[in-house]
């Protein structure tokens, strides 16, 4: 008979392989490192509404630098 500890892992383990599948069926763009960061930031009482801005914000970020980038290394040959 499992203990307690095993269940549980297994348990959390699952939770976490159904969230991953979420993710890639909402096409999130979260890789499983950032999924799992995002799961303890939720956890530790992150909002998630607000954590979800703030990766759009930086997604639009980056790209904008990105774009910029290009940009200076078209002018630049």
């Amino acid at each position: 008979m499992p203990n307690v500890a095993n269940t549980q892992i297994t348990e959390a383990r699952e939770t976490y392989l159904t969230l991953l599948e979420l993710s890639r069926l909402l096409n999130t763009g979260l890789d499983p490192e950032t999924l799992t960061i995002c799961v303890r930031l939720c956890e530790a009482g992150v909002n998630p509404e607000t954590l979800a801005t703030v990766i759009r914000e930086l997604r639009k970020e980056v790209a904008n630098l990105n774009d910029v980038e290009k940009t200076v290394d078209d002018a630049n040959p």
